[in-house]
């Protein structure tokens, strides 16, 4: 099978810009930035592969070790995550209940992410820095109460997400996580986009996490307790989705909190989050430099 293509938001000598990924990088944004200023432009015009097939044939503009990766879509209106979709994950809570009727969600920054071989970093305020390794769809089609038959017609990308999170944050208060899902660079997405074009680039494909090369969570989409179908009409019931929103699908069991004691991420420690067809997401950790 022919690799599909890669477009990634990424910097150069301190200018946003975006491209396609091959040996080098093709700076797309020099050629096309009039008119779709980032790939959150290029997604709403429908134009990601498009874009791609045109710049397939042309020279690299940039080598890839002098470029910097950004989240791929900068500012999105929205970045909703699910909580709890693999069966192992809710066995975990020990709670004896039943896997939920409808997904658990919550709302992430995009301040809280960061892109592809940058640090995460863990905040003074906690050693607690734990990683996520999950699947991540960006709408291309907006809509409002999207029927789960039509759902995956409205998904223009793939790409993969580490939602790191402060574990203790997330018990500071009774009902909500938002606090510790949402410190500046503590968690991930990318490298880059790869069109979504057929049901087969998600149905059941391996996600897997690793902490210096000892892997720490392992499932198939396939056995997430809701399907990407289900996740994207159950979100557009209630909030209408807009070309550009990234929805972070969920995680297999086996974070750091899981283990007895706990494993936290420190300095020095390497993630990598890895999904068939999709590529490989990698960021070290590194302490918070925090000037008052």
């Amino acid at each position: 099978m022919a690799e599909r293509p890669r477009l990634a938001g990424f910097s150069h000598q301190g200018i946003l810009k975006y491209g396609l990924v091959r040996d080098g990088i093709v700076d797309l944004s020099a050629r096309y930035g009039a008119r779709w200023p980032s790939l959150r432009e290029v997604i709403e015009a429908g134009a990601l592969v498009t874009l791609a097939e045109e710049a397939a044939a042309l020279p690299a503009d940039h080598a890839l070790e002098d470029i910097t990766y950004e989240i791929p879509v900068p500012a999105p209106e929205k970045i909703i995550c699910v909580g709890v979709n693999f069966p192992d994950r809710n066995e975990e809570y020990k709670d004896g209940q039943a896997a939920p009727a409808n997904p658990s969600l919550f709302i992430r920054f995009p301040r809280s992410f960061t892109g592809h071989g940058r640090p995460l970093v863990r905040p003074p305020e906690s050693p607690q820095l734990d990683y996520e390794g999950e699947i991540a769809i960006v709408i291309g089609k907006g809509g409002r109460r999207i029927a789960e038959a039509d759902a995956l017609d409205h998904i223009a990308a793939l790409t993969l997400c580490n939602e790191g999170t402060i574990r203790d944050w997330v018990r500071h208060a009774k009902f909500n996580v938002t606090q510790g899902k949402n410190f500046d660079a503590t968690g991930s997405i990318g490298p880059w986009l790869v069109p979504f074009t057929d049901e087969g680039q998600i149905a059941d494909i391996a996600l897997e996490t690793r902490v210096n090369g000892e892997v720490r969570q392992s499932d198939r989409t396939g056995r997430m307790i809701f399907s990407f179908r289900r996740i994207v009409n159950y979100i557009s019931t209630f909030t209408t989705l807009v070309p550009g929103d990234v929805i972070v699908c969920g995680t297999p069991t086996g974070a750091g909190a899981r283990f007895d004691p706990p494993v936290w991420l420190k300095p020095g420690d390497v993630v990598e989050i890895e999904a068939e067809g999709i590529g490989l997401l990698r960021n070290t950790i590194a302490d918070e430099v925090f000037r008052p």
